[in-house]
């Protein structure tokens, strides 16, 4: 259960910049600092109302007169594949992931930069050099592992160690309640395996052997194709003004 918070934490309201997800409007976030020993009880308590973390700040969408971007986890312990979903997990069992620090190297940057610019090459983090890529795996006062995704070896039932390129990799918080997949790139010339859908399939597993009950999957946009394949891991849970409401 998380504990009470001693201090209030201070929030601040960001200026009118363009929406990243829909045209024509125009986002504005609020946020908060997450340092000290503090910031594992108050990431714990912003992510379950509806805030995200990017290194050391915790932020949620502030918007004046729209209110698309809802939170979104995944209902662990009644999810259950589907047909779809089985087929995706066979295509990748070859893979498997190994939990590390969050500690970046040349090659993560690399494939953060191959994924950037193939799937996203106008946004936000387009710009972003080794340096800015780097705090934004280090800079965490949480707890944070950077989990990697390579071919299954012969002693990967024993190591938990995989082999020979990195296909994918997703930067990801343990909460009190759940996983928070922070940010997960993958090999775009291996669109095939639907390397994506996979991650979000291994995170659920994952919950579900540590006994948490969600996967927190970040803002699922009603009408953004970007955000689509959110709303397709049922039972989930989204974020209203009344509270957390579950859809199956």
């Amino acid at each position: 259960m998380t504990r009470p918070l001693r201090d209030a934490p201070q929030f601040y309201l960001t200026s009118p910049t363009t929406c990243p997800y829909l045209p024509g409007r125009e986002e504005r976030k609020v946020f908060t600092h997450l340092v000290g020993a503090r910031a594992r009880d108050l990431n714990d308590v912003l992510s379950q109302g509806g805030f995200r973390r990017s290194q050391s700040i915790a932020y949620r969408p502030a918007c004046e007169t729209c209110r698309a971007c809802v939170s979104v986890r995944v209902c662990v312990d009644d999810f259950r594949p589907s047909r779809g979903f089985r087929k995706v997990a066979s295509r990748n069992s070859d893979l498997v992931g190994q939990v590390l620090p969050p500690q970046p190297r040349s090659e993560h940057y690399s494939l953060f930069r191959s994924y950037l610019d193939e799937r996203h090459p106008e946004g936000g983090m387009a710009t972003m050099s080794a340096l800015d890529f780097a705090m934004m795996v280090e800079d965490s006062h949480v707890e944070t592992s950077l989990i990697e995704y390579r071919r299954r070896g012969p002693d990967s039932g024993f190591t938990g160690r995989g082999q020979g390129d990195l296909f994918a990799m997703a930067l990801t918080d343990t909460l009190s309640d759940g996983l928070s997949m922070v940010y997960s790139v993958f090999d775009p010339n291996l669109e095939a395996r639907s390397l994506g859908t996979y991650m979000v399939l291994d995170h659920i597993e994952r919950a579900r052997k540590l006994g948490l009950p969600y996967v927190y999957l970040g803002y699922w946009v009603e009408g953004s194709p970007k955000m689509a394949y959110k709303a397709r891991f049922l039972p989930q849970e989204r974020l209203s003004p009344l509270g957390w409401e579950r859809v199956d």
